[in-house]
């Protein structure tokens, strides 16, 4: 399938500014399950691109002294054709860090012996020559899915695993941590995965998270799987983002000064071309 994406995220300030500092994460790359063909970010001021740790393409900008005197708003631009294969398992390349790293505890994706427990009606956990079972991961999904009910505005970007799993619900985003935080419970290397997902009939899930989970730790062996759809991810998503939870990876992260009251609002466009 060949999507095109649009992507406004649109600041206001109740008063100037005196300093603002903004990191992106904005921009997909070509990979086993998608080609990009082309994409552009735009900001307010000069960009700056950077690759972290996880190997996403990132930039920052910034807004320092008399240059914000007068800044009242700050419009950032996402633009885009990404050609998706429906590719849901894949080899890590060799720059990424070692599926273990992502076994470590995250105050949003956290390990929890209450999360262990329920995980375990349905994966066992990663046998000797640490690789788990796909069928088995297919099932926890969709019984995270029905642990933890799909509830627009029911959580904020701060709601941790834990407390997504005890209320019964969230969005895609809490979803997504619940089966991180499950594995990870299990010693099965996982993390978060932040992008895109067409459907007519689904705007609000326009902006998308679902996870990746490692099936074979000595072959770096990974399956992506859409916990909101119990799903393997297919041809409906765009990869933007990869990390140990949403903290690592968030579409916009920043610091400021000044501004007063501040409000938000995004906008995302996806269609078939």
């Amino acid at each position: 399938m060949k999507l095109h994406i649009t992507h406004t995220t649109d600041y206001r300030y109740s008063e100037p500014l005196r300093y603002a500092l903004q990191v992106l994460w904005l921009r997909p790359q070509s990979g086993p399950g998608q080609t990009v063909n082309y994409w552009s970010v735009g900001a307010p001021e000069k960009l700056f691109a950077q690759r972290d740790a996880f190997g996403n393409e990132m930039a920052s900008y910034s807004f320092v002294g008399s240059v914000a005197g007068n800044v009242r708003w700050s419009l950032v631009n996402a633009a885009g054709e990404v050609d998706t294969h429906g590719v849901a398992t894949f080899v890590d390349a060799d720059s990424m860090p070692h599926p273990e790293f992502f076994l470590r505890p995250t105050v949003l994706a956290a390990p929890h012996a209450e999360l262990a427990a329920f995980g375990r009606t349905f994966v066992a956990g990663p046998n000797r020559s640490k690789a788990v079972d796909l069928n088995a991961l297919l099932a926890l999904s969709a019984g995270v899915a029905g642990a933890v009910s799909y509830e627009k505005n029911s959580t904020s970007v701060t709601t941790t695993a834990l407390e997504a799993f005890r209320a019964g619900a969230g969005v895609c985003q809490d979803q997504a941590h619940v089966m991180v935080a499950i594995c990870r419970s299990l010693g099965i290397a996982a993390r978060y995965v932040s992008g895109y997902f067409y459907a007519a009939n689904e705007p609000d899930l326009a902006s998308h998270a679902w996870v990746e989970v490692c099936l074979d730790v000595q072959a770096r062996a990974w399956v992506s799987i859409d916990v909101t759809h119990h799903c393997l991810i297919d041809e409906r998503h765009v990869r933007v983002a990869v990390g140990t939870d949403y903290n690592a990876c968030p579409p916009i992260k920043g610091v400021r000064r000044g501004g007063g009251q501040e409000s938000m609002t995004v906008k995302i466009g996806i269609k078939p071309v």
